[in-house]
């Protein structure tokens, strides 16, 4: 079985041409009424507050789009976020050292599962900085109704909400634009458009980009598989009524490859459908949010051209999941003082994970290898926050949160049962297929907020979160035990071989955060926030070494361990001048500290952060805005020695932006990494595609200097 070509795949590329001269389109925050419910919890409950929240709005992801496609990358100016590098728009966000399924990701309140043994579809992947509206972080204490089998913070990207026009009008608007980047020669654009009345709103928008491999810096060279192309689409409809909104919208994504530069496979095509509905009303007890939503993905893997192409059938791994689910969510005003919010959520998956025979390989046949058969996993959730407001200074959230978690597949086969090539494989398979697959957890998550309003200059917060997560399909049920089978688990990108463990217990974190934020300056605002924090993980989900590989990697078991991680981030702005000659100018700047460590062994756990901070001088002058961007990273020296993690150096990289704005017009142009700097991504893992071609093993190489050009036009 060769590798599946997309049928609609020259329509597609056609499209994205299209889109990107015709500058491709989103629908933004367009003229109108936005649609409004009266909310009855205030800031502890929403992502306005919590500590250490972060927020992008869509004038921050407009500033941003042209340089990065990739949001994860983004949430990098948020103090505690990094991001796990991958392919060129599926990093991995890490929050506080816990990163990938430890941190609940949504959109627009849907979690989206991943589909893929490499992680190589996340759910940021499923989003593009062109058409988002808002992104907030919550890099602390997660309130309960936000969180649910995750441990980590929580990040919710939200899209537009449905505008509509005055009584009897019609309201028309929409957006188009493009961008380049030099590194890569990208090339990309979005395009949105909304027609709407005083009750009815329809919005279409679609973003597209393509991008070759990238090079490093200071004459580094081609990074290999960093190539990439994608194109989403959403429909939304929305319908106004005397008592909330109804809304129905579905969305598309397409990408007909990706590379990953520390992986040794690549994204041969992925396509992902998803209706949703919604609804949200006012009532005289408050306010009700239900969701539905229903999403089918269809995946696979191969070889792109820099690790060998598909020459004689290459290695086609396939990857079908099927999720579906509902949240129900309600805010109560129980008195002046207090309010309530309950809720309820069911969210089930289903995965075939299969790798097809190869016609003459003595090795990937005569058989299909069944790699997960038929799993599912049905997560049942609900919750309860009660808010209350003791007096002007004083704010209170507390929540507890039960889930339950069913998992279960069916049995697997390797390539042969026969063949010398395939009896650690063969042997495997027999004994997996000789026990219980069925698995059921139960999960208690509690949090506590406490806000104390102690002056106009000084907010002091403090907070308690008890967290749960149970092991993804992936970590309980991959089974192979031969040298290729293991290597092609694993989202660590470092080279090693990973084998399941079904034994695995839930992740349970207890977490300890404080936040001081002092701010004052009449003429000059500014403001100053500090956020220590400690968690401790019981059953954190490690490995240990099986055995060493014959290319050198090691093969690894995943298993429970003990680990904490602690540190703190530190946020500052300040106002520095105005004035009718020069215009108004700013300084921001967010640094992280993070440390993690495993309990047992002592070591560092793996894709730690290292200190880092970015200074963010901004001016702008009428029309006219320009910034300064410089981000300084120091070496890393704690690594995980399990996992021979590579040491990296430090380094400083500057960016330049000015933009103009004229009329409904806006032009910016953009260097990233503005000397060429030559240095390697922390976070990036092994660059296996490199060493495919070369033999040379090195960290994954940062993107050297990039000259971005974007143009967006409102109509």
């Amino acid at each position: 079985m060769t590798i599946r070509k997309n049928p609609y795949a020259p329509a597609s590329r056609l499209c994205l041409v299209a889109v990107a001269a015709a500058c491709l389109y989103h629908a933004p925050a367009f003229a109108g009424e936005p649609f409004e419910l009266p909310m009855t919890l205030i800031e502890g409950s929403e992502a306005e507050s919590a500590l250490n929240q972060g927020r992008l709005t869509r004038e921050d992801l407009d500033r941003a789009a042209a340089s990065s496609s990739d949001v994860a990358e983004l949430l990098r100016s948020i103090p505690g976020v990094s991001a796990n590098g991958a392919g060129g728009f599926s990093s991995l966000p890490s929050i506080h050292g816990l990163n990938d399924d430890r941190v609940r990701v949504v959109i627009d309140g849907v979690a989206i599962d991943n589909a893929c043994p490499n992680h190589m579809n996340p759910p940021l992947s499923y989003t593009d900085p062109q058409t988002i509206a808002t992104i907030n972080v919550i890099a602390g204490i997660t309130p309960v109704s936000l969180g649910g089998d995750s441990i980590g913070g929580t990040i919710a990207v939200e899209s537009a909400e449905p505008r509509f026009a005055d009584i009897g009008e019609r309201l028309f608007a929409g957006q188009a634009g493009a961008f380049y980047r030099s590194n890569g020669d990208v090339g990309g654009g979005q395009l949105g458009a909304m027609l709407a009345s005083d009750r009815y709103h329809l919005a279409y928008s679609a973003s597209g980009v393509r991008s070759h491999n990238y090079e490093g810096g200071d004459g580094d060279g081609e990074v290999r598989s960093t190539e990439y192309e994608k194109l989403d689409q959403t429909l939304k409809l929305a319908m106004r009524t005397a008592r909330g909104l109804v809304e129905l919208d579905g969305s598309l994504q397409h990408s007909p490859y990706e590379g990953f530069p520390n992986q040794y496979m690549d994204m041969s095509f992925n396509r992902s459908a998803q209706g949703a509905l919604r609804y949200r009303g006012s009532y005289d007890w408050g306010t009700l949010d239900t969701r539905a939503y229903y999403r089918d993905t269809e995946h696979e893997m191969n070889f792109l051209a820099d690790k060998g192409g598909t020459a004689n059938g290459g290695m086609p791994m396939v990857t079908r999941v099927r999720s579906a689910g509902y949240r129900v969510s309600g805010d109560i005003e129980l008195s002046p003082r207090d309010s309530l919010r309950v809720g309820n959520e069911l969210q089930r998956q289903t995965l075939n994970d299969y790798w097809p025979a190869v016609e003459g390989s003595m090795m990937m046949g005569p058989d299909t290898y069944v790699n997960v058969n038929d799993a599912y996993r049905t997560r049942l959730g609900s919750f309860a926050e009660w808010q209350a407001r003791w007096s002007a200074s004083w704010t209170t959230l507390l929540g507890v949160r039960n889930d339950i978690v069913w998992m279960n597949t069916g049995d697997v086969q390797p390539y042969s049962t026969t063949s010398m090539m395939s009896a650690a494989d063969a042997a495997a398979a027999e004994a997996f297929n000789a026990v219980d697959h069925d698995r059921q957890d139960s999960h208690l998550d509690l949090s506590a907020l406490a806000r104390y309003q102690a002056s106009e200059q000084l907010t002091l917060e403090l907070g308690y979160a008890r967290k749960t997560r149970s092991p993804n399909l992936y970590e309980r049920y991959a089974w192979g035990r031969g040298s290729m089978s293991s290597r092609m688990i694993g989202w660590y990108g470092d080279g090693n071989g990973y084998v399941g463990n079904l034994e695995l217990e839930p992740e349970t974190a207890d977490t300890f955060s404080a936040s001081a934020r002092l701010q004052g300056g009449a003429i000059h605002p500014w403001q100053v926030e500090l956020t220590p924090y400690y968690t401790r993980v019981h059953d954190y989900i490690d490995a240990m070494p099986l055995a060493e590989l014959s290319n050198g990697f090691s093969q690894l078991q995943l298993v429970n361990q003990s680990a904490e991680l602690y540190g703190v981030d530190l946020s500052a702005a300040r106002h520095l001048f105005a004035s009718q000659t020069w215009g108004g100018a700013s300084a921001e700047l967010a640094a992280s500290w993070v440390r993690g460590k495993n309990r047992e062994d002592g070591g560092s756990l793996y894709h730690q952060m290292p200190p880092n901070a970015v200074l963010t001088l901004q001016h702008q002058l009428g029309a006219w805005e320009n910034r300064l961007r410089v981000e300084a990273v120091a070496a890393k020296t704690r690594v995980d020695d399990t996992r021979v993690e590579p040491e990296t150096g430090g380094y400083t990289l500057i960016g330049l932006a000015t933009a103009y704005r004229w009329q409904s017009w806006r032009l910016e142009l953009g260097v990233d990494n503005l000397l060429d700097k030559a240095y390697t991504l922390p976070l990036g893992g092994q660059s296996l595609g490199d060493f495919d071609a070369t033999g040379v093993l090195r960290p994954v190489p940062g993107r050297g200097r990039s000259i971005n050009i974007g143009v967006t036009m409102n109509f």
